[in-house]
């Protein structure tokens, strides 16, 4: 029978210690990796939950508030002074604050996609309208002009047609472009309408009379081209379109015009 003596039983201790000694540490060891990882991968969300939190909060500007997602990404930008806990708190509350205002932004976007679309469509209609107004009335002036020729092969007091001219400028280009698309006239209206611009205004742009008559046609006063265009004082093309408008609407056709002027020295 073996007798443990006192040597024996003190070696024995000092190993047992040195193995729980050797046990503590590594535990110590794996915890302290296990920190490192929790610490990285509480860095890495921060940052990643930063980063879309910025991009919401400059994609909600005039479109939504973004107040409480702005104070979360100002707690969560000190996360190197956080515990990981902390930070992943914080992490979940930006992301699903980031998450809303982007659900804001995009009903911004829709609303404001919808109401643009429906807008461009109104000025479609409204174009339309306003082309076929103009259709509907060349083709009642040009009616009006065929069921009474006579102004058309006579210019009035002179009982001749004036001749267009052969090389016209380029306002009177203009002129006779238009009035063939917009009410069906053709080279003998042209000359009648040649002639009587040139002796209202000479076809000068800025043509100005002391009755308060201007531009190519004499409008009077001249700010009644402005239903023409915003730049009738200056714009030989928005004058003629208002010119042209007037001489169908009273005398149908630029020669029944020019027959009143022959006869009463104004139209």
């Amino acid at each position: 029978m073996l007798v443990r003596t006192a040597a024996d039983e003190t070696a024995a201790s000092i190993a047992a210690t040195e193995e729980l000694t050797a046990s503590v540490d590594l535990a110590s060891d794996q915890l302290d990796a296990h920190g490192l990882m929790l610490t990285a991968r509480a860095t890495s969300d921060a940052e990643a939950a930063l980063d879309g939190a910025a991009q919401a909060i400059a994609a909600a500007r005039g479109k939504s508030d973004a107040a409480e997602l702005e104070a979360s990404v100002a707690a969560l930008q000190v996360y190197d002074l956080l515990a990981p806990e902390r930070i992943f708190e914080l992490v979940d509350l930006a992301e699903a604050q980031a998450s809303a205002v982007r659900a804001e932004v995009a009903e911004f976007d829709r609303i404001a996609a919808e109401r643009a679309a429906a807008e461009k469509a109104a000025a479609a209609r409204a174009e339309a309208e306003r082309v076929a107004a103009e259709r509907a009335a060349a083709e009642q002036a040009n009616q009006s002009g065929q069921s009474a020729p006579a102004p058309e092969e006579s210019g009035g007091g002179s009982g001749s047609t004036p001749a267009p001219p052969s090389n016209p400028s380029e306002a009177q280009a203009i002129a006779r472009d238009l009035m063939a698309a917009r009410y069906g006239w053709g080279p003998a209206q042209f000359g009648c309408l040649v002639a009587l611009w040139n002796y209202e205004s000479g076809w000068n742009v800025y043509a100005s009379n002391p009755s308060g008559a201007y531009g190519i046609p004499q409008a009077l006063p001249g700010s009644k081209m402005a239903s023409a265009g915003a730049d009738w004082e200056t714009s030989a093309r928005t004058q003629i379109i208002w010119g042209l408008g007037y001489i169908a609407g009273r005398y149908s056709t630029p020669c029944g015009a020019w027959a009143h002027v022959e006869a009463n020295g104004w139209y």
